[in-house]
């Protein structure tokens, strides 16, 4: 969890000094509704926007780099292994596989809604001439929205063949 909250930090820090230094708060907590409404988003709509059902294409972009400093990624899970020898993030077992491949929809869910708060907050510091933030905001987002979306496609194209086969238990 604490890396998780550092992760996080990292990135929603900056973005809070930018809207509590020059954005009213009315004009926040509309960028923040509109930003919710990814969330009531169907899965099939973030099946459609998928860039890609190839594991190779997500590997080319970096994405597994990411995967590194992730909330179950290879960082923690090395940590986590050595305490618990036996530590899995995902079983063999067809729930185990379920859950975790529809979890990456909450996730991604979750990174698309700040994708869009980010975005809109950025589009808005370009339009007030903070060409600072807008590089601020825009390196935040890639590194904690649009990167972390792609992971969790990445995640659901490696899991997909296991949660339609009937092979598993």
């Amino acid at each position: 969890m604490i890396p998780n909250l550092f992760w996080t930090g990292l990135f929603l820090i900056p973005i809070a000094i930018f809207c509590y230094t020059f954005m009213t708060p009315k004009t926040t907590y509309i960028l923040l509704g509109l930003s919710l409404v990814p969330i009531f988003l169907p899965n099939s709509f973030f099946d459609r926007i998928q860039l890609s059902r190839s594991s190779h294409f997500y590997k080319k972009i970096g994405v597994r780099y990411i995967n590194i400093f992730a909330q179950n990624g290879s960082l923690l899970n090395k940590f986590l292994r050595r305490k618990y020898p036996n530590f899995k993030v995902v079983s063999k077992s067809k729930t185990s596989i379920r859950k975790q491949y529809y979890q990456t929809y909450f996730f991604e869910k979750f990174h698309f809604s700040l994708f869009v708060f980010f975005t809109i907050t950025t589009i808005y510091a370009g339009i007030q001439g903070h060409f600072y933030w807008v590089l601020t905001l825009t390196i935040s987002n890639l590194l904690y929205n649009i990167y972390p979306n792609l992971l969790q496609q990445y995640v659901r194209v490696k899991l997909k063949s296991a949660v339609t086969d009937n092979k598993l238990s």
